[in-house]
């Protein structure tokens, strides 16, 4: 099992890293809530992982705070929630808004979050709600804050956001239309994400 990485971000393209450890270059998906406290390419950043191995694939999932992997952790023991669900889910909506969600029975607005009908919003409460009861006794999970926007061309800032949307799950039509739609000229690409989840919410 990997459990932590410490390396150099060589490339940001949510919802994929890539961090250069010793040489080696690992690949590792991360959820926007993530990507927005990481510090810019070039930079050193540990990240807490949670490894992958399937009959076809491996995977390793990377988050800046313990809370977060905890919380993906516990989504992933939950009936129907895989792990790109849950990448969705802790894309969408602070940790602790999800958290205090689940224990106060709001399946009202866990139905809002992408990929997340309401019979999976129940099942969310119901077998979460326990695991995540003592979730405030804990250390608080840090709050998030936009990377800054990286000198690259305007057009690249919107096709890296389209991608990450097609990649949590939307249709390349749907994220491409929203994309462009919510587009200031001035917001990165990280931004644009945050802002188009809430647009298609």
């Amino acid at each position: 099992m990997i459990g932590q990485v410490r390396g150099i971000i060589l490339e940001k393209q949510p919802p994929l890293l890539l961090v250069d450890v010793h040489g080696i270059g690992y690949e590792i998906d991360a959820p926007m809530s993530t990507f927005y406290q990481l510090p810019d390419i070039g930079q050193e950043v540990t990240l807490f992982t949670h490894f992958v191995v399937r009959e076809d694939a491996q995977h390793l999932y990377g988050f800046y705070t313990r809370d977060e992997r905890l919380l993906f952790r516990t989504l992933l023991k939950v009936n129907g929630v895989g792990p790109r669900l849950a990448l969705t889910i802790l894309s969408s909506t602070a940790p602790e808004e999800f958290v205090r969600c689940v224990l106060n029975n709001d399946t009202a607005s866990l139905v809002r979050l992408p990929g997340i009908g309401k019979k999976t919003a129940e099942r969310l409460v119901i077998e979460m709600r326990d695991k995540l009861s003592d979730w405030y006794q804990g250390a608080p999970v840090e709050g998030a804050s936009l990377v800054k926007q990286e000198n690259q061309g305007r057009h690249q800032i919107l096709q890296d956001a389209i991608a990450a949307l097609i990649t949590l799950g939307y249709k390349q039509q749907e994220a491409s239309r929203t994309v462009t739609k919510i587009d200031d000229g001035a917001a990165g690409s990280e931004e644009l994400i945050r802002r188009a989840l809430r647009e298609m919410m």
